[in-house]
């Protein structure tokens, strides 16, 4: 069974995580955000990080700072929980399947990318959407081949 999608981005100043999540609709969602990711400012990379840790982030915010900003993400935990439901941390794949929330992304290493979701069709897009996008070694993430033992990067 797919369980997501994984492959790796550039290691560059982008808007990585905008090209990334084009395929859903961000601001049906809140979104938990932690992680190490600055925005760049006048081509120079910042002080100001992207996301506080474990901030719950409405999605018409998120989708604004992510669609107009240029950001440089060293290691991202994102988690999305549509819109009336109960924000937990979500911190495995078996809390993950028995929660609300929808979709996990992570990030490591500036490059490897790692997107969990329940939605089969979602997955589907996630994963075309890489391969436009010309990211590398696109693939899914399934029963068999998933190694991950926790949603944290």
């Amino acid at each position: 069974m797919k369980r997501g999608v994984s492959f790796q981005i550039p290691n560059e100043y982008g808007h990585f995580l905008w090209r990334i999540l084009q395929p859903l609709e961000i601001t049906h969602y809140k979104w938990q955000t932690s992680g190490e990711s600055y925005f760049v400012v006048n081509g120079e990379l910042g002080d100001e990080e992207l996301f506080n840790d474990y901030a719950i982030v409405e999605g018409t915010n998120l989708a604004n700072r992510l669609k107009t900003n240029q950001y440089y993400t060293i290691f991202v935990e994102l988690q999305a929980f549509p819109l009336g439901k109960t924000v937990i941390q979500v911190q495995t794949y078996e809390e993950f399947v028995d929660s609300d929330c929808a979709l996990v992304l992570l990030i490591a290493d500036s490059s490897y990318v790692s997107i969990y979701c329940k939605n089969k069709n979602d997955i589907e897009k996630l994963y075309f959407n890489a391969l436009k996008n010309f990211f590398e070694d696109v693939q899914f993430i399934t029963d068999e081949n998933d190694v991950r033992t926790g949603f944290t990067v």
